[in-house]
C-alpha cells in the first residue's frame, strides 16, 4: 500500500481522514475522468468521533491516517450518515479495530447497515438511532443530526457541528475530483464539477432537495463550512453552493437548445446539423451531441439547464438505435424538470425510431413540441430546409 497523505486539520480538532481514488473513472453509471475522493472526518474531543467511513478497499489507508492523530481503538462514536457502500463498506474493518464504539444512524440507516453487513458481525454492533434535531455531546462540542431522506437514499442524513458551524453533508454538495487539495478555493472549475455531480446523482430528487433546504433554513444554522463525502470542502462562501442547489433543484433553465442524436450512414447527422443551424439562425444558443462521441454525464449536465432539446435516431430493426434506447433509459431515471422535446430521424424500408422514442418518454412530464420529422434514406435539399425550419421554431420556443 502506498504511504497515505497526512490527515488535514480543517478546524481545530477536526480532521479530514478520507482517501483519494485517483483511478476512479466510473461512478455507478457516469464517467468520472477526474477521479474522486471518499471523505471521512475525525473529531478529537473528550469523545472521539468518526464521521462516515470510506470504500472497503481503502479501509486500511483511512485507519492508517487516523492512527497519525489518535489510536483508532479509542474511537468512541461513529456517525453513519449514509448506508451506500462507498461510505459504509469500511465500517466492518473499523469495528474490528474499535469494537466498543457506538454507531449513530437514522432508523433506516441502522436497518440498512444490518442488512448489508449481516455476515460481518453487525449483530453485535452498538447502535443508537437519531432523527432531525437530536444532538450528541462529545465534550466541548455538540453534533446535531438532520435527516435528509432520499438525498439520495432513504437512510441519508447530515451532521452539523454546532461550535464550528460545519455541515457534514454526505452526498449533497459533493463533486467527483481526485485532488490533494482539500478546499474549493484551491481547485479550479469546482462549481462545474458540482453541477455535473448534481445532474447525474441528485437531479431525480429535486423536490426533496428544495424541502430539505427549507428545513435547514428553518433550523437557522450558520454554515461556515460544508464538508461533503466526495470532493473538496466548501469554505469560501459555502452559501454559493447552497444557492446553486436551490437553482438547479427549481429547474431554472437557460435559453438553449440541445440536439442529441446518433447516426448510422450519416442521414440523421445531416438532419441534426440542419436543425442546429436553424436554432443558431434564430439567435438561440445550440449544442450538438453525438451519443457515441460524447460523455453522457456531461450531456446530462448541459440538459439540466436547457429548456428545449431534440432527439434524433435512425431506425434499426424497426426501432430506435440502441444508443438512443440506452440514453433515454438513463434520462428517464434522472427525471429532468420542465423540458420540451422534439423528435427527428431517418429510415430505410420501414420507420419506427420516432415512435419508440416518443413511447419511451410518454410517461414523463416532458412536453412534446412540433411535429416529428422523418426522412427516408438520405435527406434532400427540401428535407434539410424542413430541419432548418424546425430548428428555428425550437430556438423560438427556448426564448419564449
Amino acid at each position: 500500500m502506498d504511504t497515505p497523505e497526512e490527515p488535514l486539520e480543517i478546524a481545530e480538532g477536526v480532521y479530514w481522514v478520507g482517501v483519494i481514488d485517483w483511478n476512479l473513472r466510473d461512478f455507478h453509471g457516469y464517467e468520472t475522468p477526474r477521479g474522486g475522493t471518499y471523505n471521512a472526518y475525525l473529531i478529537v474531543d473528550e469523545k472521539i468521533t468518526l464521521i462516515d467511513t470510506v470504500k472497503a478497499s481503502f479501509a486500511d489507508e483511512m485507519i492508517e491516517r487516523i492512527s497519525r492523530i489518535v489510536d483508532p481503538a479509542k474511537i468512541d462514536y461513529i456517525v453513519a450518515n449514509h448506508v451506500e457502500m462507498d461510505h459504509s463498506s469500511a465500517l466492518p474493518r473499523v469495528m474490528e479495530v474499535a469494537p466498543n464504539s457506538k454507531i449513530f444512524a437514522t432508523e433506516r440507516g441502522k436497518t440498512g447497515l444490518n442488512e448489508y453487513y449481516a455476515e460481518s458481525g453487525c449483530s453485535g454492533w452498538n447502535f443508537e438511532t437519531v432523527k432531525t434535531g437530536d444532538e450528541l455531546n462529545t465534550g466541548k462540542r455538540t453534533l446535531m443530526f438532520i435527516e435528509a431522506v432520499m438525498l439520495h437514499w432513504p437512510d441519508s442524513m447530515q451532521t452539523y457541528l454546532k461550535e464550528d458551524n460545519i455541515l457534514f453533508s454526505n452526498d449533497a454538495f459533493g463533486q467527483h475530483i481526485a485532488t490533494s487539495r482539500r478546499f474549493d478555493d484551491q481547485v479550479e472549475d469546482v462549481m462545474e464539477d458540482a453541477a455535473i455531480y448534481f445532474a447525474n446523482i441528485l437531479m431525480p430528487f429535486t423536490s426533496r432537495i428544495l424541502k430539505h433546504l427549507e428545513t435547514v433554513g428553518k433550523l437557522g444554522l450558520q454554515i461556515d463550512m460544508i464538508a461533503p463525502s466526495h470532493g473538496v470542502i466548501w469554505r469560501n462562501d459555502p452559501q454559493r453552493i447552497i444557492d446553486a442547489y436551490a437553482k438547479w433543484a427549481s429547474g431554472t433553465s437557460e435559453q438553449k437548445v440541445l440536439v442529441i442524436y446518433d447516426t448510422m450512414w450519416g442521414s440523421t447527422e445531416m438532419m441534426a446539423k440542419a436543425i442546429a443551424e436553424g436554432v443558431r439562425a434564430s439567435g438561440t444558443e445550440v449544442v450538438l451531441f453525438h451519443l457515441r462521441k460524447n460523455d453522457w454525464s456531461m450531456l446530462i449536465r448541459e440538459l439540466m439547464e436547457c429548456r428545449v432539446f431534440a432527439l434524433g435516431s435512425p431506425t434499426m430493426h424497426n426501432g430506435m438505435f440502441f444508443t438512443m434506447g440506452g440514453f433515454l433509459t438513463y434520462l428517464k431515471g434522472l427525471r429532468p424538470k420542465d423540458k420540451k422535446v422534439s423528435f427527428f430521424g431517418s429510415y430505410g424500408w420501414g420507420g419506427g425510431a420516432i415512435r419508440q422514442m416518443k413511447e419511451a418518454l410518454k410517461n414523463t412530464k416532458m412536453e412534446f413540441v412540433e411535429d416529428p420529422l422523418k426522412v427516408k434514406f438520405r435527406p434532400e435539399k427540401e428535407d434539410l430546409e424542413d430541419c432548418r425550419l424546425l430548428g428555428i421554431k425550437l430556438g423560438e420556443i427556448a426564448r419564449s
